[in-house]
């Protein structure tokens, strides 16, 4: 793996970003709004509901770290699928540079695109809505890790889709998240969820995410075996995720599909 050439092409999106404002302004007019919104509505929770009364921007925080979630998957298949709009996709895997390094390069820029879109919604909630997820500790360093690499993983599957079945499937880039957002228990507990979806929602990383994420507001305590069991679905989803992407393109490039991609 030659880190040169995943350096370079990181590089290149992020030039592509800072020097267009749209796109600036795009990465954070929406998790700006989503702030304003939540941050309503988990004060007017904390003021009415029995639940919440005790604790300040348990929704608010829910809110943060499922917006990095969506914006690690989004920023990964927008990259993507800018290669796809510029034309310039057939040339992306006709120059000497493997699969391992697209993906580490789109993986590590994803990173820099959410942080530019997140950060500044993060630091207008603390003066507005008096609301840090900082609060959460040394913990939401590893949860934050988490919810990366599973919103990485569907990146890759939804990038996968558009191997596939080409640029058609983008729509699924814009809904793959919200499949998964009511098995997730991002604003309530698990045990809102009927039995059999309870056993299916355990094998995903959020419930245990945001289950950590609650106790640790509502009920000062840290479980570190349940931030790890998220860490490790999120580990194994991610290796699934690359394996899936390597058959794609794989396949596309068999059927000869790969040159048509950005026509």
């Amino acid at each position: 793996m030659n880190f040169n050439k995943i350096y370079a092409l990181g590089l290149r999106h992020l030039y592509l970003i800072m020097n267009s404002f749209p796109r600036v302004l795009d990465l954070i007019y929406w998790p700006t709004v989503q702030i304003f919104l939540w941050g309503f509505i988990s004060k007017f929770f904390t003021l009415n509901s029995d639940y919440y009364s005790n604790t300040v921007g348990v929704i608010l925080t829910a809110a943060v770290l499922y917006d990095f979630l969506f914006r690690a998957s989004i920023s990964f298949n927008m990259m993507f699928l800018e290669e796809i709009w510029s034309r310039n996709f057939t040339n992306l895997f006709i120059a000497p540079i493997k699969i391992s390094e697209i993906i580490a390069a789109l993986t590590f820029t994803a990173i820099l695109r959410t942080l530019i879109g997140l950060v500044p919604a993060v630091l207008i909630a603390v003066p507005l809505f008096g609301v840090s997820i900082l609060k959460l500790g040394i913990p939401l360093i590893f949860l934050l890790i988490s919810l990366y690499l599973f919103g990485i993983t569907l990146g890759l599957l939804v990038t996968s889709g558009l191997l596939r079945f080409g640029p058609s499937f983008e729509n699924i880039a814009w809904a793959s998240l919200f499949f998964l957002a009511p098995l997730g228990c991002i604003y309530y507990p698990i045990d809102i969820l009927p039995n059999i979806l309870q056993i299916i929602a355990k094998g995903l990383p959020l419930v245990h995410v945001f289950e950590e994420m609650r106790s640790i507001l509502m009920n000062n305590s840290v479980n570190y075996y349940n931030i790890l069991k998220s860490i490790s679905i999120s580990v194994i989803y991610f290796i699934f995720g690359i394996i899936i992407f390597y058959i794609s393109y794989f396949g596309a490039r068999k059927r000869g599909t790969l040159i048509n991609m950005g026509e």
